[in-house]
């Protein structure tokens, strides 16, 4: 095993300045105290093998670098402070229900802008609309690529990932180093429980704000697409900072919903540990994600968001007919549709068809999930969007 002296506060900073260029204003809000938490569970709860270790400290400096030349940027280049963020579309709801694949459908648009992984990834410098399919950190962020798919051969049917195609917020999220995304890769779940009742989300989004003007400062388009899940953590916080935004929810059987997430969770441990228990994955996760998922609910009920608009998307319907949900998405935010966005989404879909990336299967019993007990915590979700019981449970056919 590694020694775990590179995973301590100091040598995370100092690795990233040195990367940075000798850079050390990390800007305003939290960042090295939670930087700090996710350390110490790395150290004291992941049981991380070499790889895992070699992959949880590149993350923390990458991530820390980014933040780094985030707030480096803005000092040098005035168009990024000047940049409004307008009506931006969310893509939220459970884990595995449908929100990669409808993000990746929605990004064919020439009108919408998604964050791409290689720009998420190497934000610095800005990117720009002239070189978006040519800059050579694409090729860079491309190499990262191979080694992941031979080491989980069947990542490509639950989550295909590539340089150029469209990440999700809770990545970006990394760079306030609050986000759970890091204890879906690693078991740190004393950071988590700091994550789901402690952290102030508010410098999260007043960040990700600045994080969107930086890629957005000189490769513009009609209107941002962004996703993620992990949006229920701060759906208040979200809708503070972008009061007019447009929220697409994702809704799904929650059995499959957590069952799923419980084997996308155990693949990706099993990379960077030799010690994952999916019962343990599946009981540590089910209730945070519960929990989240009512905070969602009750922000929406707590007030009117006069300049937002939310609209309920349910699985079934979006696995029967894509194109015809994405329409339906264009129709409830009153977004215009070009003959030439129209095609290049359905050139997508028919290009994607269920199953073209391979077949997901997990059971609930290899989990420990009892389906009628998760029904039964989730009652009143289940009958708050009137949710049916998948008919081919433990099976998806779509990326989630």
């Amino acid at each position: 095993m590694a020694d775990h002296d590179d995973l301590r506060t100091d040598a995370i900073l100092e690795e990233a300045s040195a990367r940075a260029g000798g850079l050390t204003d990390l800007g305003d809000g939290p960042f090295v105290e939670p930087l700090a938490l996710v350390l110490d569970s790395l150290r004291t709860e992941a049981d991380l093998n070499d790889l895992g270790h070699v992959i949880a400290r590149e993350r923390m400096v990458l991530h820390t670098v980014n933040r780094l030349h985030y707030v480096d940027d803005r000092t040098h280049d005035p168009a990024i402070a000047a940049q409004e963020i307008v009506r931006p579309v969310f893509i939220i709801g459970m884990p595995r229900t449908g929100t990669t694949i409808l993000h990746d459908i929605l990004a064919q648009d020439p009108a919408n802008r998604a964050p791409l992984t290689w720009e998420v990834m190497f934000p610095s410098p800005p990117p720009r609309a002239e070189t978006c399919t040519t800059d050579p950190r694409i090729e860079v962020c491309a190499a990262t690529f191979p080694p992941q798919e031979e080491q989980i051969p069947e990542f490509k049917a639950i989550h295909p990932m590539g340089a150029e195609l469209s990440q999700e917020c809770v990545v970006m999220m990394g760079e306030s180093m609050c986000t759970p995304l890091f204890h879906n890769q690693f078991r740190v779940p004393t950071y988590q429980d700091w994550v789901d009742t402690e952290a102030d989300w508010s410098p999260v989004y007043a960040f990700h704000r600045r994080q969107l003007q930086h890629l957005q400062a000189h490769h513009a388009r009609d209107r941002w697409v962004l996703k993620t899940g992990a949006h229920l953590w701060g759906l208040e916080h979200l809708l503070e900072t972008y009061p007019d935004a447009r929220i697409v929810f994702t809704h799904r059987d929650p059995v499959t919903s957590m069952t799923s997430y419980a084997s996308l969770t155990t693949l990706v441990r099993g990379v960077g540990s030799d010690s994952v228990d999916p019962h343990e994955v599946a009981a540590d996760w089910t209730p945070r994600l519960h929990r989240v998922l009512m905070n969602g609910i009750r922000v929406r009920q707590a007030r009117e968001y006069p300049d937002a608009v939310f609209y309920d998307v349910l699985f079934t319907d979006f696995v029967q007919d894509q194109f015809a949900v994405v329409e339906a998405i264009y129709d409830a935010f009153g977004l215009p549709m070009s003959d030439e966005g129209a095609r290049a989404m359905r050139a997508f879909i028919d290009d994607n068809p269920p199953g073209k990336h391979g077949v997901h299967r997990y059971q609930s019993d290899d989990y420990g999930l009892v389906p009628d007990r998760v029904r039964a915590d989730f009652a009143e979700y289940i009958e708050h969007f009137g949710l049916p019981a998948e008919e081919r449970p433990g099976v998806d056919t779509l990326p989630g």
